[in-house]
Formats: C-alpha cells, sequence, structure tokens
C-alpha cells in the first residue's frame, strides 16, 4: 500500500522540485481536536465581527477576524461544507512554520480520511485545501505568507501505524477511535485489508454527549467538553464533582463495552488477535475498557495520525525527488 500512496503522489506532483525546499506538515482534522506533529487544539474556528483588543488565537484572512480553538464546531456530514476547516488548516500551518522560524513557505500538506469513505472523499478533500494556491493571512499579529503546493491523502488508521506495521504478525487489528468515527482496520501480512475495514459513527462525541444528556436528567446540569476530555485521559483527579465523576465512568466505561462488543460482532477473538488502539479513545480503552491483556496495545500519541501523514508524505517526496 505504502508503494501505491507513493506512486499517487508522483503522479501529482508533476513539476519537479526540490523536496528539501518543501515544509511538509501533517495535519490531523478531527471534530474535536486539531492535531499537527507538535500541536493540539480544540477544533474551532469563530468569525469576530469586529476587530478583537487581544490578538491571541486570532487569525486574520481577508480582512475577517477568526477566534481559534475555543469552543468545538459542530460535526458534518462532511469536512468540505464551509470554510471552517480551512481555516483552521491555515491556523495549524501557522502554529507549525512558527515551530519551525518561518513566516513564508511552500506548504505541501499531508492531511487523513477513514478509509471507508477514502476513495468518495478524497478528491474532493484535496480540492478544498489547495483551490487556494497563495495565501496571505495574520495570527496572533504575526503575517504569514504560504503557496501550496499539494496535498496528499492517507488513510487514517494506516498513517497511526505506519512505522510500525513492518514488526506486526500476521494479522493484526488497528481500532482508530476518534471524535466522531470509530475505524477498524484489519492488516494481513502487513498490508491493510481494505475490504473488511469498518467505520463506525459513534465515537467520542456520541458518548460525551451521553453522559450530558445523564447529567441533565440527574443533576440539572452538564459538564464541560474539555473536563470531561481530561476525565477520559486521567480519571477521577481532573473531576470536580464526584457524583458528575460517577456519571461520566459509568458512560464511559459503557462505551468501551460497546467498542469491545463491536470488535467481537465483526468475528475478532478479544483474547487472542493482536489489537492496537490508536487515536483519542486509545486513553478510554486503556483507562475504562476492563480488560489487560498482552494481545492489547494502545498508542496513546493522539498526534500519531498528523505524524504518520508527515511521515509517509516525506517518504513520497524523497522517492519523487530521486526520479527527478
Amino acid at each position: 500500500m505504502l508503494r501505491e500512496i507513493v506512486k499517487e503522489i508522483m503522479n501529482r506532483r508533476k513539476c519537479r522540485m526540490n523536496a528539501t525546499k518543501l515544509e511538509v506538515i501533517g495535519i490531523d482534522h478531527g471534530w474535536s481536536m486539531m492535531k499537527t506533529v507538535s500541536q493540539v487544539f480544540i477544533t474551532g474556528a469563530r468569525e469576530i465581527r469586529t476587530e478583537p483588543a487581544v490578538f491571541d488565537d486570532v487569525l486574520v484572512l481577508d480582512g475577517k477576524y477568526y477566534k481559534i480553538g475555543t469552543q468545538r464546531q459542530e460535526v458534518k456530514d462532511t469536512k468540505t461544507e464551509d470554510e471552517s476547516f480551512l481555516i483552521l488548516t491555515y491556523a495549524s500551518i501557522a502554529k507549525e512554520l512558527r515551530r519551525r522560524g518561518k513566516t513564508d513557505a511552500e506548504v505541501f500538506l499531508a492531511v487523513g480520511l477513514p478509509l471507508t469513505r477514502f476513495g468518495s472523499e478524497k478528491t474532493d478533500f484535496v480540492k478544498y485545501l489547495t483551490d487556494r494556491k497563495e495565501v496571505t493571512f495574520s495570527f496572533e499579529g504575526t503575517e504569514y505568507h504560504i503557496r501550496i503546493v499539494n496535498a496528499a491523502v492517507f488513510p487514517q488508521c494506516y498513517a497511526a501505524v505506519a512505522d510500525r506495521i513492518v514488526s506486526f504478525k500476521k494479522k493484526t487489528l488497528i481500532v482508530d477511535i476518534g471524535s466522531w468515527t470509530i475505524d477498524i482496520m484489519p492488516v494481513i501480512n502487513k498490508s491493510p485489508d481494505e475490504s473488511n475495514c469498518i467505520t463506525i459513527p459513534k465515537g467520542l462525541i456520541t458518548c460525551m454527549r451521553s453522559i450530558n444528556e445523564k447529567c441533565v436528567r440527574l443533576f440539572n446540569g452538564e459538564i464541560d467538553e474539555t473536563e470531561l476530555q481530561n476525565m477520559m485521559r486521567y480519571g477521577k483527579e481532573y473531576a470536580k464533582d464526584e457524583e458528575y465523576y460517577d456519571v461520566a465512568r459509568e458512560e464511559i466505561e459503557a462505551f468501551a463495552e460497546r467498542v469491545y462488543n463491536s470488535i467481537r460482532e465483526f468475528g475478532y477473538n478479544l483474547k487472542t488477535t493482536p489489537i492496537i488502539f490508536v487515536g483519542g479513545g486509545a486513553v478510554v480503552m486503556k483507562n475504562y475498557g476492563g480488560y489487560n491483556q498482552k494481545n492489547i496495545d494502545y498508542i496513546l500519541d493522539i498526534k500519531a495520525n498528523a505524524r504518520g501523514y508527515e511521515q509517509l508524505a516525506e517518504i513520497g517526496l524523497r522517492n519523487l525527488q530521486k526520479r527527478a
């Protein structure tokens, strides 16, 4: 599969550009969190109607002001329905370029989609991200000028484990638990079995919704999503109230059990099949899943997909450079 991805990148890159001049930036466009190899922030871009007094987390584009990363935006059918994810992409680029000490750059984007939606949405996603080739904007008071050379789309799940697939046994199951979807991908003989990949639209956001629905019924109050995410990651120490935490814990445990039930329903043995949990929900399965077996492993770095996208794109571009 990696050979096919590299070939696709090379087919897109007709011009012979030295890959070392490009800033390859991997971005994981999650419904709850945006991730790059070094940054994580809330998937929120809200337009501000007047010039803000403080420019922290503010992106300015075409005379409009956007507050970045304060409140998660609503989930939509696709990520290309409006300009929100484009604004968030520019903010991600700015954060990465700032870390690299640059404000002017040629950028190659490395992004991802679920395997089951890869074929149907890939072309539209690339067009969405690359239609505007040259962009000048400011972020947190610093002006950036970028030229988006192109974008490569990689399968979620696969990217998170791409650097360790060579060590996999004959059959391994990758379960990527994200904000909105759960992707189940079997890897057979070190290659994804695309015919048996599954996407379930019941990720962590549905779990958080069920927690707050129950809290409203019982206590006439909700738990902030950021606090819920901290409970999922760190446990009771981040809970501000024991009654609310008990409700959250019960619902999170039920969510983890439903994930295991889904794996079981699709014919996988929870005791013998090597299973690797990735994505933001990996820590949920580790903390609340109730299984402690040698065949189950966890990649707890929520930036793993973004890191994988970037690494795979760099591999492709190096191959392109060798052939130029």
